[in-house]
C-alpha cells in the first residue's frame, strides 16, 4: 500500500507544495515545529517505498541533499531564520523524508514541543512565498 507521503505526492491527498522536479517533492508540514518547516521526499515507484534514509543509494542520497540544500536556502530568505535545520528521524511515515525546520536557536528543533498552529490560509500563503 502506497504511504501518505506518496499519495500526497500523488495529489490524492492535498499539501502546501514548496518545490517538486522528477525526482523529489517538497512540502510544508501540517502539524510544524515552527512556520516554515517542510518535509522532503523521493518519488518512489508504487510499491518501492523505502522508508531509511541509507538505505537510498548514493546518486539519490546526493541528489536528495542538493535538492533539499535549495529548498532550505529558500526558507532561509523567505523567513529570516538563522538557520535551517535538517532532521532525518523517519520513524512516523514509512517514507524517507528529512525535515527543514527554521531555527533561531537549538531549542526550536525539539520535536517533543508544543507545535505552531497556522490556519489553511496561513498554510497556502507561506507556501506560496516558499514556492520554487
Amino acid at each position: 500500500m502506497a504511504t501518505i507521503f506518496t499519495k500526497i505526492i500523488q495529489g490524492a491527498i492535498p499539501s502546501y507544495k514548496v518545490a517538486e522536479d522528477d525526482r523529489f517533492y517538497a512540502f510544508l508540514d501540517i502539524n510544524p515545529l515552527r512556520a516554515g518547516h517542510t518535509l522532503v521526499v523521493p518519488k518512489f515507484a508504487e510499491g518501492e517505498e523505502l522508508d531509511y534514509i541509507f538505505d537510498l543509494d548514493d546518486e539519490t542520497l546526493s541528489a536528495m541533499m542538493v535538492f533539499a540544500k535549495r529548498v532550505a536556502a529558500r526558507i532561509r530568505e523567505v523567513t529570516g531564520c538563522a538557520r535551517v535545520a535538517t532532521v532525518v528521524l523517519g520513524l512516523e511515515v514509512p517514507h524517507v523524508h528529512i525535515h527543514l525546520v527554521p531555527i533561531d536557536s537549538e531549542a526550536d528543533v525539539d520535536f517533543r514541543a508544543p507545535r505552531e498552529k497556522l490556519s489553511p490560509d496561513e498554510f497556502a500563503s507561506l507556501a506560496a512565498k516558499l514556492a520554487m
